[in-house]
């Protein structure tokens, strides 16, 4: 290995773990991640294409409306990702951030770096001037429940319903 190697390594391994918005090359990474999580929650798993799918809404759009954060460990490794867009609240008149998904490893849990994405997910909210974010958690997903009560999160009962437009 090269000095310059040895001293990039060496200042990873100082550093501590980040938020950042995914680039382009950190697609393919946040796609397993999203697979994990839809495993997680029980939940059909994402498209084979979703790493496409996600560059086309995140880098191909002049004006994007998704974000994606990720959580970076010192030696580069992506252990989860917080993705977010503005949406509209009728009852407020006013824009919020959805922030539609949260998910670390299993590894990665307990160290920090979900407090990291939500801060960073505050930030991305505050650069947008909205003034509250909004989200679910599946009501069975108690650890997800006891970190966003400790954040000062406050939570109300609903159910998510979806329903395909179908085809005409």
């Amino acid at each position: 290995m090269n000095d310059h190697a040895e001293r990039r390594d060496a200042v990873r391994a100082a550093a501590p773990p980040l938020a950042r918005h995914a680039h382009p090359e950190d697609l393919p990474r946040v796609a397993e991640l999203a697979a994990e999580h839809a495993a997680y929650e029980q939940a059909a798993p994402p498209p084979g294409d979703l790493a496409a799918r996600l560059h086309r809404l995140l880098f191909a759009a002049e004006a994007p409306r998704l974000r994606c954060l990720v959580a970076e460990l010192p030696d580069g490794t992506l252990a989860g990702y917080a993705t977010c867009a503005p949406e509209l609240s009728t009852w407020d008149a006013a824009e919020y951030l959805h922030m539609d998904c949260l998910y670390l490893t299993a590894e990665a849990r307990g160290h920090g770096l979900g407090a990291l994405l939500m801060a960073a997910v505050r930030r991305e909210a505050r650069a947008l001037g909205l003034t509250e974010i909004q989200w679910q958690t599946p009501t069975w997903n108690d650890g997800a429940i006891r970190f966003y009560d400790r954040l000062g999160a406050t939570s109300k009962e609903k159910r998510r319903y979806s329903l395909p437009s179908g085809q005409e």
